[in-house]
Parts: C-alpha cells; sequence; structure tokens
C-alpha cells in the first residue's frame, strides 16, 4: 500500500491534450469528491464548494474566456519564449469530461475559525489541500486532472453564479484520459526544468545548505501552468 501511494503522487500529472470525453462513472466521481472532501481544514470549517459543470455552452463560453486570457500573457512574453509558449496547450475544458469548480468561502465558520486568526489565508490553503486530495484520487482511478488558471475570477463567478464573497479557486478539467505522460508537459516542450530536492531543502535557518545531499529519488513534477 506505501508504494502504491507513492507510485500515484509520481503519476500524477496536469492534463491538457489528452482527454477522451469518456463519461466518468458515477461511483467513481462519488469517490473522487469524497476525498477531496475529506481533506483537513483550518478550524475544520471546510471551507470549499465543488461546481460541477458539464454543460456544453457553459464550458464553450469558458474556454473563450480563457484563450482570450492566453492571449493577454503572450503579448507579455518576449518573442523566442512567445514561441515556447504557442506549442504549450493550457486547458482541456470541452474535451474533459466534466469541469469542477472549486470555491472558498471565507465566511464559512467566521468569525471565530480556529488557527486562522494569525494566518488570514489559512482558510485558502484548507482548499489546495482538497484540491489535491481530489486530484491524487483521481490520478489513483486512473483519470486526469487539469488545474485551469487562465482567467479572471469575477467572470467565471459570474458564468456559474458564484455569490459575492466567495472566490472561485480552480477550474478543474477531469475525466478519463487516452496516457499520462512520464515527463510533465512545461518540461516536455522546454518551458522550465525542476530544480532538485537538495536545492529546495534548508537546515535551520533559510538558505543553509551545507550538508543536504542530492535526493536519488524521482521527484514530484512541477504542474503544467502552476
Amino acid at each position: 500500500m506505501t508504494q502504491a501511494f507513492y507510485e500515484v503522487v509520481m503519476r500524477r500529472r496536469d492534463v491538457r491534450a489528452e482527454f477522451t470525453g469518456e463519461p466518468i462513472p458515477r461511483d467513481v466521481l462519488d469517490r473522487i469528491l469524497t476525498a477531496a472532501h475529506s481533506a483537513p481544514s483550518v478550524g475544520l470549517t471546510q471551507p470549499w464548494d465543488f461546481v460541477l459543470v458539464s454543460s456544453t455552452e457553459t464550458r464553450a463560453a469558458f474556454r473563450e474566456h480563457v484563450l482570450a486570457e492566453r492571449a493577454v500573457f503572450a503579448e507579455s512574453l518576449a518573442a523566442e519564449r512567445n514561441a515556447t509558449f504557442d506549442r504549450i496547450k493550457i486547458e482541456g475544458i470541452v474535451e474533459s469530461s466534466l469541469g469542477i469548480v472549486v470555491t472558498y468561502d471565507p465566511a464559512r465558520g467566521a468569525p471565530d475559525v480556529l488557527g486562522r486568526h494569525a494566518i488570514a489565508d489559512a482558510g485558502l490553503y484548507s482548499v489546495c489541500l482538497a484540491i489535491e486530495n481530489l486530484w491524487l484520487a483521481a490520478t489513483a482511478e486512473n483519470l486526469g486532472v487539469g488545474w485551469v488558471s487562465f482567467y479572471r475570477e469575477e467572470f467565471l463567478s459570474q458564468l456559474i453564479g458564484i455569490p459575492k464573497g466567495i472566490r472561485p479557486v480552480a477550474w478543474l478539467c477531469v475525466g478519463p484520459v487516452s496516457r499520462l505522460h512520464e515527463t510533465p508537459d512545461l518540461e516536455r516542450h522546454g518551458w522550465r526544468r525542476r530544480r532538485p530536492l537538495a536545492a529546495a531543502t534548508h537546515l535551520e535557518r533559510f538558505g543553509d545548505q551545507g550538508g543536504v545531499h542530492n535526493s536519488t529519488a524521482t521527484e514530484p513534477e512541477e504542474t503544467s501552468t502552476h
């Protein structure tokens, strides 16, 4: 069981082009949502909600918005970097089986949120833990997940009717895939390389890396856009 867990962690990928569009069995969807909902949360607030988006019209509208934001980012790049970015697919919104929008409600449990008084973002971190639980569970179920972040929060909130004060944290493209690449998209396309564990490990104080040995284990990947 221990080895199986680490295999799932290493196999997880941010999926863009590999979705098949086949439906997700209801029992599988229930399991991955249960895994997400089982994440730890500051003050046991469970500040997340999951909006399941299957509407073709809604997904098409969101994709148009995302492509417009992609163009905005592309314009900010130097020519060589833009050429590299042009080869990278950033979403699988219409190709995937389902969109899952994960939201954050900072008012849930307020004002007495145990553990959030000194770190205002602790609730947001909790939502990210739920997303990671969902992602790992989906990988274990042989599903792919792609986190879309090329959007304006105001647009997505209006598109799917998110109430004021609640933030959309992620649009996740979810569904069966033809494959999961061994190498993450950004690395395969030459956008960025992963740094070794030793470069991210510090002893006692930040910046002190004396005596930290390079890891020989395969390290988790950098996601496609995060």
